[in-house]
């Protein structure tokens, strides 16, 4: 049985007058959201390494494509065969070293052309950093940064890059007004993204490392502490944040 197929039949189904009340009368715009925090509970078991609970949330992330798929074909505007010929074609034409003849195992290359056939398919993007979509700050600074690097703009090394993230601090402690703290302290992160970047590190998946640590140990602290938090002292809570580092430490 072609399960796909089966899929695309019942949101068809849930659509049609016969159907589901509920998703006859939802639209793009209101169902965007899901598509958001479905994408986001994906990568979360992802990050948990749970195959199972991630082949349920990929279900999720792919009702929400055959959902707008069906949605876009009830208003005589594409349906899920035009979405997935689309993607084909676009697969197909950015890996000429794969489905053409310039064949080529260099993956700094690869990224290279894929960045300007990219660009030859949105021949309205005349900038490198055009067409950049809308994402969290965090993983939007990566993908600029990266791009940026493919057009050429990169540290000489990694001693420079450094320097120019510790003066940015330097910068920030020199600040005075509020508006000046919130700039400077934005060229921190964007400065720090970057030397993420350059140790091959996603700051995305570290800093959702650094949450989930963040809140075991103080959990533990909780759970150690044996009166209300916010009658702790700073010693007490330094001492019982030793303790819960030391107990969840791994």
């Amino acid at each position: 049985m072609n399960y796909l197929d089966e899929l695309v039949k019942t949101v068809e189904i849930l659509r049609s007058p016969e159907g589901c009340q509920w998703d006859r009368e939802q639209t793009h715009q209101t169902i965007r959201q899901n598509m958001l925090e479905e994408a986001y509970e994906a990568a979360e078991a992802i990050d948990e390494n749970n195959l199972e609970h991630l082949k349920e949330e990929l279900g999720d992330v792919l009702l929400q494509v055959v959902l707008h798929s069906q949605i876009a074909k009830d208003n005589h505007e594409f349906d899920i065969q035009d979405v997935a010929k689309m993607l084909n074609d676009k697969l197909i034409h950015r890996h000429p070293h794969v489905f053409g003849e310039n064949k080529t195992t260099d993956t700094n290359v690869i990224l290279q052309n894929w960045e300007k056939l990219k660009l030859e398919e949105k021949k309205e993007r005349k900038r490198t950093l055009d067409g950049i979509p809308k994402l969290p700050a965090l993983l939007k600074a990566m993908k600029i940064s990266k791009k940026a690097v493919r057009a050429g703009f990169e540290w000489q090394n990694y001693q420079q890059l450094l320097d120019c993230f510790y003066s940015e601090i330097e910068e920030f402690k020199d600040a005075k007004t509020k508006e000046e703290k919130e700039d400077e302290f934005g060229d921190i992160l964007f400065a720090l993204v970057n030397v993420a970047r350059w140790n091959e590190i996603d700051p995305e998946v570290a800093l959702s490392k650094a949450n989930q640590k963040f809140t075991k140990r103080f959990n533990k602290l909780e759970e150690l502490c044996k009166k209300p938090l916010n009658e702790l002292t700073f010693e007490e809570y330094d001492k019982y944040w030793k303790e819960a580092k030391k107990i969840t430490k791994g």
